[in-house]
C-alpha cells in the first residue's frame, strides 16, 4: 500500500535588515549589483511576478532557416530566435541605480530570475543551438521589464494533407502555450508591431512559402486530459501558421513526363505485326516494369495514408494503358492465329469486336440468319408449290393448268379445274404452257443467303484492330491528362 507523508514545515520570514543593500548601485558592477538584487532574501525566483494579474507576456520570433523533413515523418525543421518580453517590478532599479542603463546577461542571469516556462504543443523534439551559455540572452530594463530570447532548433509535426500530391499545399503552425499558469496568471501575446521576421536568406528547396499570420486563443486543460501538468483551467496559446505550397518542377522533370514518355513506348506494339510475339511481349513487359520502378522510386519517401493520392490516380491511369496495350497484343495474336474467315454483315467496330469476343453468339446468329433466308426462298419455290397441289389434289380431285401468256415478264396465273371440266377444255390446251420447274428450283436453291456480307480473314482482322488502337490509345491518354490535370488545378 503506497502511503504518502506530509510534512508542515513553518514558512521562512525574510528579515529585510540582514539583505545587502542596493541603493549605491552605480558604485557596484554589473554582477555585484544583480546579485544583490536578485539575492534570496529579496526575490523570489521560482514565483512569477505579483505586480499584476495576470502577467503578460509578449512574444516575438525570427526565423532564418526553415525546411520539410521527411514526407513519410509529417513534420518540419526550424531555426528560430524566440524573445519574450514581460514586467516584473522585482527587479526595477532606476531609483537604486539611475546612472545604469541596462543589464545583460546570458545563462547565469537567466538563473537568477523567473522565466515563463512556454512550449510548444507540436514539438516533436528541439534544442538550444549552440551551446546554452552562448545562445541564452537577458536584458532587463531600469523600470523592470525583462526580455528573454533564445535560439532554438526543432522539429515540429504538420498534419499534411497529402489528397493532392504533388499539387498540395500545406498549413503548417508553431503552437506556443502555458505550461505551468492559465490565463488568471498568465497570458501570451504577438508583439504589435512585429510579430513575426523571416530571415532574408530563408529559402525553401521543395516548399515556396506564400503567407503567414498569427493569432491568439486559449485551450481549455481538464481532469482527463493532462495537457499542462496535472493543472486544469484555461490556457494562453499563441499560434503562427504558415502556408506552403509545394514546387511541382522537381516532379515534373523526375515523374510526370518520363512516364508519359514510357506509356507512348507501350504504344510502339501496335506497329509490329501480330505473329512477332517475342518483341512485342518483351516491349509490353518492360515498360511495365519501368514505370513500376519509376513510381515505387517516388512514393517510398511519402506515409501510407489510407485515402487515394493524385500521384496515385496518375499511376493507375498509367499503368491502365501499358496493361491496356499488353491486352491489346494477347487480343489480336489470339485471333491472328485463327484458321477460319469470318463472315461480317458490317465492317466497323461492333460487328468484328462482335464476332471476335463472342464466337459462338456470333455463329447462332449465322446460323439464324442462314435458316430464315432459306425458308424464305423455299416458299416462294415452285417445287413446294407443287406439294401442296398434289395434297390438294389427292384431297379435292382437282388438276393444275398454268394458261400461256404472250410476256414473259407477267406472272402465270395457276388456276385448278375438275375433272369434268377437263374434258371440255381439252382443245384449249394449245393455249397452255409447262412452267419449267427445275430452273425455277435451281435458281431458287443457289441463291446466297449472305449476299452483301464481307468476308475477313483472322489477320486483316489482326491488322484492323492495331491500326485502330494506334488512334484510340492516344486519343485515351490525351483525354485522361485532360481529366487528370483540370482536377489537380480546377477542382
Amino acid at each position: 500500500m503506497l502511503r504518502i507523508n506530509i510534512v508542515y514545515t513553518e514558512s521562512i520570514k525574510i528579515d529585510p535588515t540582514k539583505c545587502p543593500s542596493v541603493d549605491n548601485g552605480d558604485e557596484l558592477t554589473q554582477a555585484e549589483f544583480i546579485a544583490r538584487l536578485t539575492d534570496d532574501c529579496r526575490y523570489d525566483r521560482l514565483s512569477r511576478p505579483t505586480n499584476v494579474y495576470p502577467l503578460h507576456v509578449y512574444t516575438q520570433l525570427y526565423i532564418y532557416h526553415l525546411e520539410a523533413a521527411a514526407g513519410h515523418d509529417l513534420q518540419f525543421k526550424v531555426h528560430m530566435l524566440v524573445q519574450f518580453r514581460y514586467l516584473d517590478t522585482r527587479l526595477a532599479y532606476s531609483k537604486k541605480s539611475p546612472k545604469r542603463s541596462q543589464i545583460i546577461g546570458e545563462s547565469l542571469l537567466r538563473d537568477k530570475i523567473w522565466v515563463p516556462h512556454v512550449f510548444m504543443t507540436n514539438e516533436k523534439d528541439s534544442y538550444l543551438m549552440g551551446s546554452e551559455a552562448k545562445d541564452v540572452l537577458v536584458r532587463i530594463s531600469p523600470i523592470g521589464e525583462v526580455t528573454f530570447s533564445t535560439r532554438i532548433s526543432a522539429s515540429l509535426y504538420c498534419w499534411m494533407n497529402l489528397q493532392k500530391f504533388p499539387f498540395d499545399e500545406q498549413d503548417c503552425n508553431i503552437r506556443f502555450e502555458s505550461w505551468t499558469y492559465n490565463t488568471t496568471d498568465l497570458k501570451l501575446h504577438w508583439e504589435k508591431d512585429v510579430p513575426v521576421s523571416l530571415g532574408n536568406q530563408l529559402h525553401l528547396t521543395e516548399f515556396s512559402l506564400t503567407r503567414y499570420w498569427t493569432n491568439s486563443s486559449e485551450v481549455k486543460a481538464t481532469q482527463m486530459i493532462h495537457l499542462h501538468g496535472a493543472f486544469v483551467g484555461n490556457y494562453s496559446r499563441i499560434t503562427f501558421t504558415f502556408h506552403l505550397k509545394r514546387e511541382i518542377g522537381f516532379y515534373l522533370l523526375d515523374y510526370f513526363i518520363p512516364s508519359m514518355m514510357i506509356v507512348a513506348i507501350s504504344w510502339v506494339t501496335f506497329w509490329i505485326q501480330a505473329d512477332n510475339s517475342a518483341p512485342r511481349v518483351t516491349l509490353g513487359t518492360s515498360t511495365l516494369l519501368s514505370f513500376i520502378t519509376l513510381a515505387s522510386s517516388q512514393g517510398k519517401n511519402l506515409p501510407r495514408v489510407s485515402y487515394i493520392k493524385a500521384s496515385e490516380i496518375w499511376f493507375l491511369g498509367c499503368t491502365g494503358f501499358i496493361f491496356g496495350s499488353l491486352v491489346e497484343f494477347a487480343f489480336v495474336n489470339t485471333i491472328w492465329r485463327q484458321k477460319q474467315n469470318i463472315e461480317l454483315k458490317k465492317v466497323n467496330s461492333k460487328y468484328i469486336l462482335k464476332s471476335t469476343l463472342t464466337p459462338k453468339l456470333h455463329r447462332k446468329e449465322l446460323q439464324k440468319f442462314g435458316s430464315n433466308s432459306s425458308n424464305l426462298h423455299k416458299s416462294h419455290s415452285c417445287s413446294s408449290l407443287q406439294n401442296e397441289i398434289n395434297n390438294a389434289n389427292n384431297s379435292y380431285n382437282n388438276y393444275l393448268t398454268v394458261h400461256n401468256f404472250p410476256s414473259r415478264t407477267n406472272v402465270p396465273i395457276i388456276t385448278t379445274q375438275s375433272v369434268d371440266d377437263l374434258v371440255t377444255d381439252s382443245n384449249d390446251s394449245k393455249d397452255s404452257i409447262a412452267i419449267d420447274i427445275d430452273n425455277i428450283t435451281g435458281q431458287a436453291t443457289h441463291t446466297n443467303p449472305f449476299a452483301g456480307w464481307t468476308t475477313m480473314t483472322p489477320q486483316e482482322i489482326a491488322q484492323w484492330i492495331d491500326k485502330r488502337s494506334q488512334l484510340m490509345f492516344p486519343c485515351a491518354f490525351l483525354v485522361f491528362n485532360l481529366l487528370y490535370w483540370s482536377f489537380v488545378y480546377v477542382l
